[in-house]
């Protein structure tokens, strides 16, 4: 079953009166529910336009082609006000970016807990779902810590539990492996990789790294505004090169 499923996405810039830039040029996608997926290609592809417009932060263009549509657990997301927008995000999606953004006066278990809070929760059940949370990603123990208190891996697993809390349909993540050595890479890709067997969570990432990519179902590799190869990692991966 599709969980997110998209037609004729279209968006551009405009850089100046003379200068536009088509990020994205008709794209269409499907992600089905329990899925992991890799957004790869080059930089200025449009994978991150992509992401941004998938996971409902900007809407795609209108005009000049085939009207757009884009549904997300069975509803139809185009047109929808900004603020239907934002509680679908906060409460439906979770998003885990590359630079962890995590809040470096507060514990792992307050940084958590804050996005459970964001969404309506009251604060005694926010933070016992995200002792919950943390301990889905392994660090029930390191729960009273601060970002600055825990290696790289670790702000990215509480990363992780804070997309988790308020137990969204889809998790997008920017880049999660970007600011990792390789050992890190492999233990929040294990992670993850474990969350969506035991526990069904559908992933869409965006990510330059080939070990991204190997850990997922499948890879959508986008260059110069368009999907260019939906496939299996084995077969992806080998043609991953020349796409770039």
């Amino acid at each position: 079953m599709a969980i997110l499923e998209a037609r004729n996405l279209r968006k551009t810039y405009r850089l100046s009166k003379a200068n536009t830039v088509d990020a994205l040029r008709g794209v269409d996608v499907t992600i089905d529910e329990g899925e992991i997926v890799a957004i790869m290609g080059p930089s200025g592809s449009g994978k991150s336009t992509l992401m941004h417009v998938l996971g409902l932060l900007h809407p795609p263009d209108a005009n000049q082609g085939p009207p757009p549509t884009l549904e997300f657990a069975g509803r139809a997301m185009i047109g929808l006000r900004d603020k239907e927008r934002t509680r679908i995000r906060a409460t439906e999606m979770g998003f885990v970016f590359q630079a962890f953004n995590l809040i470096q006066t507060l514990t792992a278990l307050e940084n958590v807990a804050l996005a459970a809070e964001y969404a309506g929760t009251k604060a005694t059940s926010a933070r016992a779902a995200a002792r919950e949370a943390l301990a889905l990603v392994g660090l029930a123990d390191r729960a009273n810590h601060r970002p600055s208190e825990l290696s790289g891996g670790e702000q990215q697993r509480v990363a992780v539990a804070r997309a988790l809390i308020n137990r969204p349909r889809l998790v997008i993540g920017d880049e999660p492996t970007g600011n990792l050595d390789s050992a890190r890479t492999a233990e929040v890709l294990d992670l993850l990789r474990g969350l969506n067997r035991d526990e069904g969570h559908t992933f869409l990432l965006v990510t330059h790294d080939p070990e991204v990519g190997a850990a997922a179902d499948r890879i959508i590799t986008m260059r110069d505004g368009c999907v260019v190869s939906d496939r299996r990692p084995t077969a992806a991966i080998a043609n991953l090169k020349e796409a770039i």
